[in-house]
Protein backbone atom coordinates (compact mmCIF):
# COMPACT_ATOMS: atom_id res chain seq x y z
CA UNK A 1 0.00 0.00 0.00
CA UNK A 2 1.20 3.51 -1.06
CA UNK A 3 1.00 7.26 0.99
CA UNK A 4 -1.64 8.22 -1.93
CA UNK A 5 -3.69 5.07 -0.86
CA UNK A 6 -4.37 6.87 2.68
CA UNK A 7 -4.82 10.42 1.70
CA UNK A 8 -7.66 8.39 -1.00
CA UNK A 9 -9.34 7.68 1.97
CA UNK A 10 -8.69 10.18 4.61
CA UNK A 11 -8.43 13.35 2.50
CA UNK A 12 -5.85 15.60 1.84
CA UNK A 13 -6.92 18.73 3.82
CA UNK A 14 -3.83 19.73 6.21
CA UNK A 15 -4.91 22.01 9.13
CA UNK A 16 -1.69 24.41 9.23
CA UNK A 17 -1.07 27.70 11.22
CA UNK A 18 1.55 30.45 10.25
CA UNK A 19 4.96 30.78 12.47
CA UNK A 20 3.54 34.07 13.91
CA UNK A 21 0.77 32.26 15.56
CA UNK A 22 0.54 32.28 19.02
CA UNK A 23 0.41 28.86 20.75
CA UNK A 24 -2.97 29.68 22.17
CA UNK A 25 -4.31 29.98 18.50
CA UNK A 26 -2.27 26.46 17.76
CA UNK A 27 -4.45 24.94 21.06
CA UNK A 28 -7.20 26.36 19.12
CA UNK A 29 -6.45 24.38 15.82
CA UNK A 30 -5.82 21.41 17.84
CA UNK A 31 -8.85 21.34 19.28
CA UNK A 32 -11.13 22.37 16.56
CA UNK A 33 -10.14 19.60 14.24
CA UNK A 34 -9.37 17.06 17.13
CA UNK A 35 -5.56 16.62 15.94
CA UNK A 36 -2.57 15.71 17.86
CA UNK A 37 -0.46 18.40 15.58
CA UNK A 38 -0.76 20.94 12.37
CA UNK A 39 2.23 21.90 9.87
CA UNK A 40 3.57 25.70 10.39
CA UNK A 41 3.27 26.86 7.37
CA UNK A 42 3.57 30.82 6.12
CA UNK A 43 1.72 29.77 2.69
CA UNK A 44 -0.18 26.98 3.43
CA UNK A 45 1.76 24.89 1.13
CA UNK A 46 5.35 25.20 2.17
CA UNK A 47 6.78 23.93 5.38
CA UNK A 48 8.53 26.07 8.34
CA UNK A 49 7.80 23.34 10.91
CA UNK A 50 5.56 21.10 12.67
CA UNK A 51 3.92 21.99 16.51
CA UNK A 52 2.34 18.76 17.99
CA UNK A 53 0.53 18.71 21.45
CA UNK A 54 4.04 17.17 22.54
CA UNK A 55 5.85 20.41 21.75
CA UNK A 56 3.45 22.43 24.14
CA UNK A 57 3.74 20.25 26.77
CA UNK A 58 7.28 20.08 27.18
CA UNK A 59 7.78 23.63 26.43
CA UNK A 60 4.80 24.85 29.47
CA UNK A 61 6.99 23.01 31.66
CA UNK A 62 9.45 25.08 30.99
CA UNK A 63 8.00 28.51 30.72
CA UNK A 64 4.63 28.09 32.41
CA UNK A 65 1.53 30.41 30.84
CA UNK A 66 3.23 32.98 29.25
CA UNK A 67 3.95 30.21 26.83
CA UNK A 68 0.53 30.54 25.46
CA UNK A 69 1.32 34.34 24.30
CA UNK A 70 4.57 33.07 22.45
CA UNK A 71 4.67 32.70 18.90
CA UNK A 72 4.85 28.60 17.34
CA UNK A 73 7.86 29.74 15.68
CA UNK A 74 9.58 28.98 19.15
CA UNK A 75 8.39 25.88 20.10
CA UNK A 76 7.67 23.75 16.90
CA UNK A 77 9.74 21.24 15.09
CA UNK A 78 11.85 22.88 12.52
CA UNK A 79 13.80 19.73 11.32
CA UNK A 80 10.57 18.24 9.43
CA UNK A 81 10.31 14.82 7.97
CA UNK A 82 8.76 14.07 5.00
CA UNK A 83 7.21 11.38 3.20
CA UNK A 84 6.05 11.10 -1.04
CA UNK A 85 3.17 9.99 -1.98
CA UNK A 86 4.85 7.29 -3.59
CA UNK A 87 5.95 5.76 -0.89
CA UNK A 88 5.43 2.66 0.40
CA UNK A 89 3.31 2.86 4.14
CA UNK A 90 5.53 0.16 5.75
CA UNK A 91 8.48 2.30 5.22
CA UNK A 92 6.58 5.26 6.87
CA UNK A 93 5.91 2.79 9.57
CA UNK A 94 9.31 2.07 9.86
CA UNK A 95 10.33 5.63 9.78
CA UNK A 96 7.79 6.50 12.57
CA UNK A 97 8.78 3.52 14.70
CA UNK A 98 12.54 4.37 14.52
CA UNK A 99 12.09 8.39 14.94
CA UNK A 100 9.42 8.02 17.22
CA UNK A 101 7.29 10.61 15.34
CA UNK A 102 3.17 10.19 15.25
CA UNK A 103 2.81 12.77 12.33
CA UNK A 104 4.34 13.09 8.45
CA UNK A 105 3.58 15.53 5.95
CA UNK A 106 3.24 14.33 2.71
CA UNK A 107 5.25 16.78 -0.21
CA UNK A 108 4.64 16.37 -3.94
CA UNK A 109 7.02 18.84 -5.93
CA UNK A 110 7.86 20.70 -3.38
CA UNK A 111 4.31 21.25 -1.79
CA UNK A 112 2.57 20.43 1.09
CA UNK A 113 -0.21 17.49 -0.02
CA UNK A 114 -1.09 15.99 3.26
CA UNK A 115 -0.44 14.53 6.23
CA UNK A 116 -0.40 11.02 7.81
CA UNK A 117 -0.32 10.17 11.36
CA UNK A 118 0.59 6.94 12.59
CA UNK A 119 -3.24 5.99 13.45
CA UNK A 120 -3.73 6.37 9.60
CA UNK A 121 -0.77 4.26 9.51
CA UNK A 122 -1.74 1.70 12.14
CA UNK A 123 -6.06 1.83 10.31
CA UNK A 124 -4.33 0.84 6.84
CA UNK A 125 -2.42 -1.97 8.24
CA UNK A 126 -5.43 -3.53 9.87
CA UNK A 127 -7.41 -2.88 6.89
CA UNK A 128 -4.56 -4.82 4.89
CA UNK A 129 -4.96 -7.79 7.69
CA UNK A 130 -8.34 -7.50 7.45
CA UNK A 131 -8.70 -8.08 3.41
CA UNK A 132 -6.27 -10.65 3.60
CA UNK A 133 -8.29 -12.74 6.08
CA UNK A 134 -11.63 -12.26 4.26
CA UNK A 135 -9.12 -14.22 1.15
CA UNK A 136 -8.59 -16.77 2.98
CA UNK A 137 -11.73 -17.61 4.25
CA UNK A 138 -12.68 -17.43 0.87
CA UNK A 139 -9.75 -19.88 -0.07
CA UNK A 140 -10.72 -22.01 2.20
CA UNK A 141 -14.47 -22.42 2.12
CA UNK A 142 -14.17 -23.06 -1.88
CA UNK A 143 -11.46 -25.74 -0.76
CA UNK A 144 -13.28 -29.30 -2.10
Amino acid sequence: MRIRDILRRKGSTVATVEPGATVRELLAVLARHNIGAVVVSPDGTSIAGIASERDVVRRLHEHGADLLGRPVSEIMTERVRTVAPDASVEDLRQTMTEHRIRHVPVVEDGRLTGIVSIGDVVKSAIDTLESEREHLVDYIQRAP
